[in-house]
């Protein structure tokens, strides 16, 4: 038989839960975040491939269920990808499905990272790094072709 913690920790989706991630930039409280987390029909979607297209998104992501629009980030220098996106679904159990299933997958030879987004807003599209591109890649000190070569610290010097 078994006992009440246990059937707990099988309902439980860690996939689909909340993750510790917090957008630093949101406009509101912690909770209010938390709450449209909790109902939103976005994801976030990190490490991408600078090549990686639109299409390759739609098709990917589509799998688990229809999407509304896809939102490719730009580098807000140069206009080109600069590694992740955001999906939004029409229903929220297509995004929960996304998480469940894509999260943690392969998108041209890269581990893609997909997040709750508490929903994307005009201006979010842009790298917010000082080069123009993400954060990340600026201190990064290896090679990373899918991601255009050294971190721009490296490249600077």
């Amino acid at each position: 038989m078994c006992s009440a913690g246990t059937l707990s920790v099988l309902r439980s989706d860690s996939y689909v839960d909340l993750s510790q991630y917090r957008d630093q930039h949101f406009r509101g409280t912690r909770r209010d975040q938390e709450r449209l987390l909790r109902k939103s029909c976005t994801l976030y979607v990190g490490n991408l491939s600078f090549y990686t297209t639109e299409e390759q998104i739609h098709e990917l992501f589509g799998k688990s269920g229809d999407i509304k629009k896809v939102i490719m980030g730009l580098d807000k220098v140069k206009k080109t990808a600069c590694g992740f996106c955001f999906v939004e679904y029409y229903a929220r159990g297509d995004a929960e499905n996304a998480m469940r299933y894509i999260n943690g997958t392969r998108l041209d030879d890269r581990i893609i990272r997909t997040d709750w987004d508490a929903g994307f807003k005009e201006g979010r599209q842009y790298g917010r790094g000082r080069s123009g591109g993400q954060v990340r890649d600026e201190y990064r000190q290896d090679y990373d072709a899918g991601r255009g070569g050294y971190g721009k610290a490296v490249q600077c010097q």
